[in-house]
């Protein structure tokens, strides 16, 4: 750390979050990636990163995300009033979707180690491009997400490891694939080092699946009214049997959950007895 520098804590909370996929096309606030549109700005400025740490599951949106910078006491009025008009400006923005929003500078005290100036600017960078919320919109299903990308998390761990993580989903396979490879170029051109895994193929919708006809009457018949047929942009095992047997006939269905992959998190007690009695009134029709 440079000798007479002061330290300072910017965190952004109380994102509403959510599922990267079912909640991706809500224009909710990530908090990663507000945090690095702010970090990017005050790089006008000579500041140093000291931590930085936000976001947590890679198929949640990131909810909350500090930095701790250090900087020439000269600059802080101006980092701050930076800091303090992208509040405003931010709450503005995401005034529908999350209201929650809090945006705090705090003075802390730090005597430990610094980021390198290089890997810095080129985290602060790529956090900045990275591809995040809706890439494509299907053009047989209307409404439908087809391909999304979320930038989920940054982490500072053991033996100076900065780990950035991700997701990208699809319902076309080369589409996804693409999507992670433009997540990947924004890092490799920061220095950094990108790998793949945990694959998850697409689900194709087919709305003239013979499965689908026997749901759909069997809930006509049984709450006499016309359900919603929908695709959803989420992974689902389904794309991995499909994967192995191409020509299996699939739907998905259940009870109703709320808040998937945040704290609020729920699930609506009514809709079970609902989902079970379709189940077995479907199996009965199949069989």
């Amino acid at each position: 750390m440079p000798e007479g520098y002061i330290a300072t804590r910017f965190t952004i909370s109380g994102g509403v979050g959510g599922h990267s996929g079912d909640d991706i096309n809500k224009g909710r606030a990530n908090a990663v990636q507000l945090l690095a549109r702010f970090l990017y700005v005050a790089l006008d400025y000579d500041i140093e990163l000291c931590t930085i740490d936000g976001g947590n599951k890679r198929n949640a949106i990131a909810r909350k995300a500090s930095a701790t910078i250090v900087f020439a006491p000269d600059c802080e009025d101006d980092i701050i009033g930076i800091f303090n008009r992208m509040a405003e400006a931010i709450a503005i923005e995401f005034a529908n979707t999350d209201p929650g929003l809090t945006f705090t500078a705090d003075p802390v005290t730090w005597k430990g180690e610094i980021i390198d100036t290089k890997t810095a600017h080129c985290l602060i960078a790529a956090l900045n491009s990275a591809p995040h919320g809706v890439l494509a919109m299907s053009a047989e299903v209307p409404g439908l997400v087809e391909t999304s990308s979320n930038l989920a998390s940054v982490k500072m761990l053991p033996e100076n490891i900065i780990r950035v993580g991700s997701s990208q989903r699809s319902a076309i396979n080369s589409a996804r694939r693409w999507a992670a490879d433009r997540f990947e170029a924004c890092f490799a051109l920061a220095g950094a080092d990108v790998t793949h895994e945990g694959e998850y193929p697409g689900w194709k919708p087919d709305m003239k699946s013979p499965v689908l006809k026997t749901t759909v009457d069997s809930y006509k018949r049984l709450f006499n009214e016309d359900p919603i047929v929908r695709a959803i942009h989420a992974g689902l095992e389904c794309g991995l049997f499909q994967g192995k047997y191409p020509d299996l006939d699939m739907i998905s269905f259940g009870p109703t959950i709320l808040g998937v992959h945040s704290p609020d998190e729920r699930l609506e007690l009514a809709t079970v007895d609902k989902f079970w009695n379709l189940l077995l009134d479907v199996l009965q029709h199949l069989a």
